[in-house]
């Protein structure tokens, strides 16, 4: 039997500065480069896969035109699929917010809570709850996320990593899908993800 497989798509350009900061920033996505991606991502979707998106609206845009091209889809939202949330840095210049506390998150990078928002930790609890429930799932259909580069991140180093290690900053997975494209990984059924417990910070 061929192995289930997670598709996860990026949204399009979102409608920021360059340089800024916008993690949970709730901001649009280009209404043509997020037409494009649907089109492309219709085409590459198999049938019967269950589909779910980021309550952000840069995912719903594309989500939503995936849906007027493939009406077989039933799009839910998942709020586990949203992107890191930075706290007070969200819309801030990376210039502005400075090289102090970029290092003092870089130095715990799995604890810190950049901008007093979330640390990677509770992102990475949130996106292995998310895995966990995809591979558990009765139904023999591949899953599609569309979401965000950090949460694609999260979901190679979950796949990839042993169990539990709490990442480095030298170690987090740079790659990620490009605005408007996806990434295909295996769903094995039993994924390393059984515990995220280490990662959560102290206090």
């Amino acid at each position: 039997m061929t192995p289930r497989r997670l598709w996860t798509a990026r949204h399009a350009q979102p409608l920021v500065a360059p340089g800024h900061c916008y993690g949970a920033l709730d901001v649009p996505a280009d209404a043509a480069a997020t037409a494009h991606s649907a089109e492309q991502l219709a085409q590459a979707l198999p049938q019967g896969i269950r589909a779910y998106h980021s309550p952000l609206q840069r995912c719903e845009q594309l989500a939503q035109a995936l849906q007027r091209l493939r009406p077989d889809l039933v799009l839910q939202t998942d709020p586990r699929l949203a992107e890191m949330n930075f706290g007070a840095w969200e819309g801030r210049s990376w210039d502005n917010i400075g090289r102090a506390p970029i290092d003092a998150w870089t130095a715990d990078f799995a604890n810190h809570r950049p901008g007093g928002g979330e640390n990677l930790a509770t992102v990475l609890a949130r996106v292995a709850a998310a895995l966990a429930d995809a591979r558990q799932s009765a139904a023999p259909a591949d899953v599609l996320w569309i979401t965000h580069a950090g949460v694609a991140r999260c979901v190679q180093w979950l796949l990839q990593s042993p169990p539990g290690v709490a990442p480095r900053a030298d170690q987090w997975p740079v790659a990620a899908p490009a605005l408007g494209a996806w990434t295909v990984f295996a769903l094995p059924n039993e994924p390393k993800i059984k515990s995220t417990q280490r990662l959560q910070h102290k206090g």
